[in-house]
């Protein structure tokens, strides 16, 4: 069974080709199971798209939600296409979020951290002139907002959980361990799954996200993983797929899952 959660569109602002391009590409390739899962609108914001290059607008919400759902009946047979969506995770609004969301039929919302102390996690400047000590507790806010996204019992999945390496490879090696154990542990407790994003070879630090060190202590804690290539072209669609189920087969995985209705579906690696 192979599948895909974690795709974008043009809607965004900063993605290639339509919906449909994107479950075209899946059957390409071989997928069974395809998610659609664009950037969630700013809901907190008064402007209906305050970044037009980062994600759709508000009023955008329901054309998006009824354009998946056509597709999804369209391609019935072909691929089952998954109605998801990327939502940003900022702790004072995510009882908003939460409102925006449960109307609809979701399959899986994706929590995703890109902001902390309001600033992108890809911004390499940040680390321009800071201390080692400033260092670890950037680190650790980053992870204890992960935290807080695993708890709030809004998401299924956790987006690319050490994405704040992609600009800034040195970010790996930033003493943090604890806070990341931590993280696993509240993340298995709270039965939500962690993506291997391969968007991270995009990147300045050319891998995936999370580190296979990461995973290996994933796997000590429970935690339960999930595919998503994060592809902002359809070309990426499932890309590394068979690469990544090889390597989570290697670290000790036995299965992984995707999801639907937001109910768990265990796929043997």
């Amino acid at each position: 069974m192979k599948f895909d959660l974690h795709t974008h569109h043009y809607r965004c602002g900063h993605a290639d080709g339509d919906i449909e391009s994107y479950i075209k590409a899946g059957i390409t390739v071989g997928l069974q199971v395809i998610g659609i899962s664009d950037h969630s609108p700013y809901f907190a914001s008064e402007q209906d798209q305050p970044h037009p290059g980062i994600a759709m607008a508000k009023s955008d919400l329901l054309n998006y939600i009824n354009e998946v759902l056509r597709l999804k009946a369209k391609y019935e047979g072909k691929i089952d296409v998954l109605l998801g969506m990327e939502s940003d995770f900022y702790p004072e609004s995510i009882d908003l979020y939460r409102s925006m969301y449960e109307p609809h039929p979701f399959d899986y919302i994706i929590g995703s951290v890109h902001h902390t102390r309001g600033i992108s996690i890809f911004n390499r400047n940040r680390w321009k002139g800071m201390s080692k000590s400033k260092k670890i507790d950037e680190k650790r806010e980053y992870y204890n907002l992960i935290s807080q996204s695993a708890r709030s019992g809004a998401f299924q999945v956790l987006g690319h959980i050490d994405a704040m390496k992609g600009y800034y490879p040195a970010f790996s090696e930033i003493e943090a361990e604890d806070a990341i154990d931590d993280t696993l542990r509240i993340i298995a407790q709270n039965n939500v799954a962690i993506e291997i994003n391969t968007s991270g070879k995009t990147k300045d630090v050319g891998g995936w996200y999370p580190s296979d060190a990461i995973l290996e202590r994933a796997l000590h804690f429970g935690v339960q993983v999930t595919f998503g290539s994060d592809a902002h072209v359809p070309s990426r669609v499932g890309d590394d797929w068979e690469l990544v189920r090889r390597q989570l087969k290697e670290i000790g995985f036995r299965e992984w899952v995707y999801y639907r209705q937001k109910q768990p579906v265990v796929v043997p690696l």
